[in-house]
């Protein structure tokens, strides 16, 4: 169904993805999916899942999974999972049970962090990783952003163009306390020492994106990235606040399906680069 934004008509992002669910380490796990092709699996943001023109666009070339982690959306509080590192070993045993051995993965904001936790238990079923302004790093001293920012009022830290978003569902906010609860009693350090050095030995193609205009995580930060992975590359998308494949979904998912298909032959080199319209 098309929704109207300042007077045009726009499809609403995520139509063609069906919602699914699978059984697995103990959780009823929530899950949308589109396309076909070589499979791609979405850890969503501390906001809950979000699906955006950016998904329909990579759904035109593969299997695109966005999974419900356990305590975020419409899913029972969870009281069960002790660290991001646990988390992520439910959302690897939840795509297992979707009887799929290797596939890529992108994570965005918190969703960043559980799929570099991920990716450092489990690099061998990985073709590729793809962190979209992941907070797995952040700056020393760095607390959240959206802390006392009134719901309604929070588009404008997420997006750099706020206004040009399809309208949606109000947030709930019984919804959002349950994850903020949950993420803060998962998130650990800003610099986790462990990860750092898992992450420094992770040989996976790995691309990270950050938007030029990022309120939440300072996008100096994808650099910290390139220098302790061996095998990254940092791009830098012009004009993009935190949720680059909403903001700019084109430009997104341009450069993101070039590097799922060529890895180390990705048109961008390990010096940053800047998509600029």
């Amino acid at each position: 169904m098309a929704q109207t934004v300042a007077g045009e008509a726009v499809e609403r992002p995520g139509a063609a993805f069906v919602e699914r669910y699978v059984e697995a380490d103990g959780f009823r796990i929530r899950y949308v999916e589109a396309g076909s092709g070589p499979p791609l699996i979405c850890f969503h943001a501390s906001g809950g899942p979000r699906l955006s023109r950016g998904h329909d666009l990579l759904a035109e070339r593969h299997r695109v999974i966005l999974f419900e982690a356990p305590g975020f959306g419409q899913s029972a509080v969870n009281e069960r999972s002790e660290s991001v590192a646990d988390l992520a070993r439910t959302m690897a045993a939840a795509v297992d049970a979707l009887g799929i051995e290797k596939y890529s993965l992108w994570g965005t904001s918190f969703g960043g962090r559980l799929a570099c936790w991920l990716a450092v238990q489990y690099p061998d079923r990985l073709d590729a990783l793809v962190l979209v302004a992941p907070a797995a790093i952040l700056p020393e001293g760095h607390t959240s952003r959206t802390a006392g920012v009134p719901l309604e009022d929070r588009a404008r830290l997420y997006f750099a163009h706020p206004e040009r978003q399809p309208p949606g569902p109000p947030p709930d906010p019984a919804v959002i306390a349950k994850q903020e609860a949950l993420v803060g009693r998962l998130r650990g350090p800003n610099r986790d020492a462990d990860l750092e050095s898992r992450l420094a030995g992770l040989s996976v193609p790995t691309l990270v994106l950050f938007g030029t205009e990022d309120r939440l995580i300072p996008s100096e930060m994808g650099r910290v990235y390139r220098e302790i992975m061996p095998n990254c590359h940092l791009v830098l998308v012009y004009d993009s606040g935190h949720h680059i494949d909403a903001d700019r979904p084109e430009a997104f998912a341009s450069v993101v399906l070039d590097f799922l298909e060529r890895h180390e032959q990705f048109l961008v080199t390990r010096t940053s680069s800047l998509i600029h319209p």
